[in-house]
Parts: C-alpha cells; structure tokens; sequence
C-alpha cells in the first residue's frame, strides 16, 4: 500500500496538484486538462489520489461526451446501461445524462417531485452507491456538469472506509463476518390502489446478498458497505435486530466528519471510488424550476469480497458483468 509521501510524490512528478479540501474525502486536483488524453504519469497520479481521498474533483473542464468516455478508459471499462432515457446522448452508449430521472416519475403518473418523496422519504433513505443491487457494482463514476443551477444542486460524498476505521473495536468485529440484502427500490412507498412504478420495480427486479464490511481490492481497506438505498436486511438476525443495526451502521457511515460536499460549476468533474464511498443527490432544486444537466460515465467493476474472503452472491436480476 502507497504511504501519504509516495502519493505527493507521484502527484508532484506528473505535475499536478491534489488539494485536499475536508479530513476524511474529497481532494481538488489542479494542473491537467482531462479534454487531452493524460499520459501515463498523470493517470498514475489521479488513480492515487482517488484511492486516497475517495472522491476528486477538477474545474473548469471543457469535455465533450467522446473526451469523457476516452478519459475514463484510461481508468477502466466504461458501462453500457441497456436502458436510458431520452436525455442520453444517441451514439455515446456510455453516457448517461442525469436528466433521463426527471422522466421517471411521468411515465408512472407522478410528478418528479412525489417520486422523490415516495423515494426519500427519511433523512437516510437518499445515501447510495451507484448500482448498488447489482452483484458487481461499479467501481467508479466520473461525472460532469454541463448546465447547474445558480444556487443548490450540490452533491456530498461520504468514506465508507473511514466510517468503518470510526467503529470501536467489539462493533468492527461484530460486523465483519455479516451479510446484508442488497434490493432495487427498497424502501419506496408506493400509492394508494395501482401503483405502476411499484410493478415497473417487481418486473425488473435485481437483489444480491453482500458483506456488510468489504475489503477494497486494491487498497486492502475494510469498507462499511451499508447504504440507505439498496439495503434490505442483514441476513440471519430477525427484521427488528437488523433495523436497529442498520439504523446505527448508517447513521454512522454518514457522519459529517466523513463526509464532504461539493458546489458544482458548469465544466466541473467529480470523479469517485464507488466501492469506498456513498453520495447524496441533491434534493433541493428541484422546486426552483433550474435546469440542472449533469452527464456521467460509470467504470465496471469487481464482485465485493467479505473479510472472510467470500465474494457476494447474487439474488435476481444481476450477474458479474452482465448489464
């Protein structure tokens, strides 16, 4: 594992400049233009500084959606979603432009804003990482802003592994040898009578079973892999025991020391380590009638493994690379 001096080094030799802006996440890098494809030395540096601070962020950006794709390939295997909406950019399978939610609740008879309340409907509810249910989640997302409101809109990132590293000693132990059901809408409060988003949910249905507490492949960190999204039960204790737990775990993983929020700008990038972190969407925008276009490219990744070295195992839906 890379120390704190190797990191600076590696930064400093690329000739860039990784600023971290809060104690546990989140770092501004400096001195790259991500439109031209970064050499070696530079792909090194921002890979360390990502592993480091979980979540990095550039301004000023101006990328196009072929630059984007091309970026990210020099970290990864971009995801191709079999589904998008029509905000998407047509030919750039990659991408997918946040904008496409906006659409979500329409086709079901909701207005945005009721699917979001039925959504989030507890302060916990919204922190998630990207494509949680899945057996293989992604391991990193690189997101841009091309259009944001002049106020409001911001996103804020939490470090799972620092979350974990905060528990005493008894509750790490603890935690370390249980599993948790990972579901696709867990949570939603569906309407009153026929709810067709709730059957849109049940059809397409994806759920895995993973470890509570992950080792990250390529740092070695023990992970708290909890979100407010996705997590349905931890496995072989009763309903009430497992929502009293996951009450504390994420209460936990979301405690504003280990968190950082960012204030997009248009050209603004933020590119984070999904298999260390959860992030919160903003939700205060959206009665400020702003558009708000974000676009972002997903990097695949591995099956999580426990600290007893089994890997997650999957339910409905979901299989290792398979999208």
């Amino acid at each position: 594992m890379t120390t704190g001096r190797d990191r600076a080094d590696v930064a400093e030799a690329a000739g860039i400049e990784v600023k971290p802006v809060a104690g546990h996440i989140g770092a501004e890098i400096t001195g790259v233009d991500l439109a031209r494809e970064p050499d070696d030395a530079v792909v090194a540096a921002i890979r360390a500084a990502v592993l480091r601070w979980k979540v990095v962020f550039f301004r000023d950006q101006k990328l196009d959606h072929a630059e984007h794709v091309a970026f990210a390939r020099r970290f990864g295997e971009p995801v191709v979603l079999g589904r998008r909406g029509s905000a998407s950019p047509p030919g750039f399978p990659e991408v997918e432009t946040t904008a496409d939610r906006l659409e979500l609740g329409g086709r079901f008879g909701m207005d945005h804003d009721e699917w979001l309340r039925r959504r989030r409907h507890t302060l916990l509810r919204g922190w998630h990482c990207d494509h949680g249910a899945r057996v293989d989640p992604p391991a990193a997302t690189i997101l841009r802003a091309e259009t944001v409101p002049p106020y409001g809109g911001d996103t804020t990132w939490s470090n799972l592994a620092a979350a974990y590293a905060g528990l005493s000693a008894p509750v790490r132990a603890f935690v370390d040898g249980l599993r948790a059901e990972h579901r696709l809408g867990v949570g939603y409060q569906s309407r009153p009578g026929d709810d067709g988003y709730l059957r849109h949910l049940l059809d397409r249905q994806v759920a895995s079973v993973h470890p509570l507490v992950r080792v990250h492949p390529e740092t070695g960190e023990r992970v708290l892999f909890v979100n407010g999204y996705y997590v349905e039960q931890i496995a072989d204790v009763s309903r009430p025991e497992s929502a009293a737990l996951l009450e504390m775990l994420l209460e936990q993983a979301v405690r504003p020391e280990y968190t950082v929020r960012f204030r997009w700008e248009p050209g603004s990038v933020a590119f984070w380590d999904n298999r260390a972190t959860i992030h919160l969407a903003p939700s205060d925008n959206a009665h400020l009638e702003f558009p708000r276009i974000m676009h972002r490219v997903m990097l695949t990744g591995e099956v999580p493994v426990g600290v007893d070295g089994r890997p997650s195992r999957a339910l409905v839906g979901t299989e290792p690379g398979r999208w």
